[in-house]
């Protein structure tokens, strides 16, 4: 049963594409294509670019924080030491 709804399924994706005319026809007589708008598939690429991009600079940021608290925890520990 599972084949059978697979193999119906693949008809329905495996049509035949449109085949082109023959010989010259002007542009206006051509059958219109399916087409997708530019501007938000390059808004939204855009987007996720930056976003990414805020997001690594923002655990950059953390990440030298802690390096810096942790630094300032050694050196705080090494002046103790030294102290005694």
């Amino acid at each position: 049963m599972l084949v059978l709804c697979v193999n119906a399924g693949w008809a329905l994706f495996a049509q035949q594409p449109p085949q082109p005319p023959e010989g010259f026809v002007p542009a206006a007589n051509l059958p219109g294509q399916e087409q997708l708008p530019a501007a938000p598939l390059v808004i939204t690429a855009y987007s996720v670019v930056w976003l990414l991009v805020f997001g690594y600079l923002w655990s950059i940021w953390r990440r030298i924080a802690r390096v810096e608290r942790d630094l300032a925890d050694v050196s705080r520990r090494i002046s103790a030491e030294s102290r005694r």
